[in-house]
């Protein structure tokens, strides 16, 4: 039986949905990943096209409203909103287990189009570090 992992945040555009993505990719084989936000509104397009430079591809990933998974058991619900946000950051009650990663929102990036992407990447590329070392063993498999 997989684990079951749900990762959180407030919008369910971002990071929650490349977490889910790049915990399918890395060890699919072991867990079950969802994600989902307390105010979802859709996948950002740069989440998909920055996993998808990495072999990942969450084009068919939808953002949900937490309340969707009422009822629902996970093993362990991981929110990831960044620190510049304190109090926003969602409780899901059906989790064994709750943990907090800050990582901060590419979204709110500003700049030129390039600059923008370049937020998605650096945050792809801590959750994928961040992801390799906490849920796959000995932290083998950071690469995709």
């Amino acid at each position: 039986m997989k684990t079951r992992v749900l990762f959180l945040c407030v919008h369910n555009s971002a990071r929650s949905q490349m977490a889910e993505g790049i915990l399918r990719h890395l060890a699919g084989d072991r867990y079950e990943s969802a994600s989902a936000g307390s105010q979802p509104t859709s996948v950002h397009p740069l989440s998909v096209e920055v996993l998808a430079e990495r072999g990942v591809d969450i084009s068919g990933q939808r953002s949900k409203n937490a309340r969707e998974l009422l009822g629902e058991e996970f093993d362990l619900v991981v929110t990831l909103c960044g620190d510049d946000a304190p109090g926003s950051c969602p409780f899901f009650p059906g989790g064994r287990m709750h943990e907090h990663t800050s990582f901060p929102d590419p979204a709110s990036a500003r700049g030129s189009e390039e600059e923008q992407r370049e937020a998605f990447r650096r945050v792809r590329d801590t959750l994928w570090i961040w992801i390799g070392e906490r849920f796959v063993e000995g932290g083998e498999r950071h690469e995709g």
